[in-house]
């Protein structure tokens, strides 16, 4: 396994889950601050990981099953952390509806994979737009705080509905892209 830039930064961001996971629930003021810092953070590394990985051709096919799964994972804690701090009917509506977006759009990934078929199911711009919103969405409801005047909390709680509209949206557009191999697999049987 070769251990590439890309492949550090993802493996650092697997690593703030948990330090996330204690920040967030310490008795301290600054904790909600911190807990959306370090979530911004694993976000950036996101970015700069497939932005490394592109200029420098740093791929390689551990990082690249690697990343999602670093990317759902942070998500789908800070979802847990959020519901479990403001367990409303919307909020976990939203969760369940990201989280369970995510896993269905992997499985066919992976089946769409197996079928020699997963040129027609990569991120598209939609995609990368429903992480822009989500990863917003998730360090504004992290800090939970108003600033400068601005209910953050609030608006945190309507950018994670738009995330899981656009999921909802994304998801579809994928499935859409694997029906006709769905269909002739289905035929094959």
């Amino acid at each position: 396994m070769k251990l590439t830039v890309p492949t550090m930064l993802t493996l650092l961001r697997i690593a703030l889950i948990p330090v996330l996971v204690v920040v967030f629930y310490l008795p301290f003021k600054w904790t909600s601050l911190a807990a959306a810092s370090i979530f911004a953070f694993a976000s950036f590394t996101d970015w700069a990981d497939g932005w490394i990985a592109r200029r420098y051709n740093q791929f390689s096919a551990f990082g690249a099953f690697l990343d999602p799964v670093a990317d759902k994972l942070m998500v789908a804690v800070a979802l847990m952390l959020t519901v479990q701090k403001h367990p409303t009917v919307w909020m976990t509506l939203w969760a369940a509806v990201i989280i369970g977006r995510e896993i269905a759009v992997s499985a066919l990934r992976e089946w769409m994979a197996e079928l020699g078929q997963r040129a027609k199911v990569q991120v598209a711009t939609l995609g990368k737009i429903k992480t822009v919103v989500q990863m917003l969405a998730l360090v504004f409801l992290l800090y939970q705080k108003p600033l400068f005047g601005l209910p953050i909390f609030t608006i945190g709680e309507w950018l994670l509905a738009a995330a899981a509209l656009l999921t909802l949206w994304s998801g579809f557009a994928y499935l859409r892209a694997a029906w006709p191999s769905m269909k002739e697999d289905s035929r094959g049987s």
